[in-house]
């Protein structure tokens, strides 16, 4: 048998330095991965702008269904989805890269939506012909369970942390219901103050805040007992809508289209703490991972706002389409 032969002498110096030359060289930055977008719904352009939040520029615009109202990220965050209401649709987008998964047709009317936690129930409200709908979800498509008629114009949605109850607001009969998921029915029925928009739960959902758009500030109904007690209000600001919870467990921001401000409300004593100013009838939001970024939709100017709470300042403006509405990024602090 024969063995290769070995390297000489000067052979295997001249190895030698150049495995040493190589290993001077540094190894290749790595490149860093994008960051997710931010989407931005377009009322009534029948759109989803795209923002990168690094130049803060609209990448592109995507297409929806025929008026599109809400935004909504599923729990297991793998798609955002777009509810078209005038279009009777839904539009799963990945949250990562924007893409079109794919598009739900037969939704009836889905203005506001939202999943239980358990993702076995989808809830809609059917803001244009006043119902709720109640959908069994199989981890792949929806399955209408019940249409159940509401009062007039349901707005907003609230499942609760035991994905057994929904809680629905009707702006214009100034009522809220609470649903019963598993028999799809309506629990109770209590009055409200003037166009009662979103929903949010407190106290491990024993408290809820209601945004009064119609109104000045936040009702707060106790909802531990069998029937709903209204038990205060917070003065926040004419207008106020829609809450994001401020990922610390200890706050939550409410939007105060009217007033132009964002109010942040102390969970312990249920009163106002801090007051951010915000132009063009501040919307939807949604806050950075790092809780330091308020990005809010101002509805009426055509612009994604963008607030540092440090400084309470709108830091930049990006321009999007008309009646920018729902607003939801990966990249986010807790929502509960």
């Amino acid at each position: 048998m024969r063995f290769p032969a070995r390297p000489n002498g000067r052979l295997a110096a001249f190895l030698f330095s150049c495995l040493t030359a190589l290993a001077a060289f540094p190894a290749a930055a790595a490149v860093p991965a994008e960051p997710p977008p931010i989407f931005v719904l377009n009322s009534l352009d029948a759109s989803v702008s795209v923002i990168n939040p690094v130049d803060w520029t609209e990448k592109q615009r995507i297409a929806t269904g025929k008026e599109p109202h809400h935004i909504y990220m599923t729990p297991d965050e793998k798609s955002v989805i777009v509810a078209n209401s005038a279009g009777d649709s839904l539009t799963f987008l990945n949250p990562r890269t924007a893409e079109v998964q794919r598009v739900v047709y037969g939704i009836i009317d889905p203005y506001q939506l939202q999943f239980s936690r358990d993702m076995k129930w989808f809830v809609t409200a059917g803001n244009r012909l006043n119902h709720v709908d109640i959908y069994r979800w199989d981890g792949k498509d929806l399955k209408l369970a019940k249409r159940i008629a509401s009062g007039k114009t349901p707005s907003h949605i609230w499942i609760d942390n035991t994905s057994t109850i929904a809680y629905v607001t009707m702006q214009d009969s100034d009522e809220m219901i609470a649903v019963d998921l598993p028999t799809q029915t309506v629990k109770w029925r209590t009055a409200t103050g003037t166009m009662p928009a979103d929903i949010f739960g407190v106290h491990n959902d024993k408290t809820l805040l209601v945004g009064l758009t119609g109104s000045d500030g936040v009702q707060v109904f106790d909802v531990a007992g069998a029937e709903p007690k209204l038990v205060g209000k917070i003065p926040t600001g004419k207008g106020a809508h829609a809450f994001r919870s401020a990922g610390d467990g200890k706050s939550v921001f409410v939007s105060n289209r009217v007033a132009n401000t964002i109010s942040r409300i102390d969970l312990a004593t249920l009163k106002v703490i801090a007051t951010y100013p915000v132009p063009g009838g501040p919307d939807c939001m949604d806050l950075s991972a790092d809780g330091k970024t308020l990005y809010v939709t101002s509805r009426w100017i055509k612009k994604l706002s963008v607030v540092d709470l440090a400084s309470n300042k709108v830091v930049r403006q990006v321009n999007v389409g008309r009646s920018p509405h729902g607003v939801w990024t990966l990249d986010h602090a807790k929502r509960i």
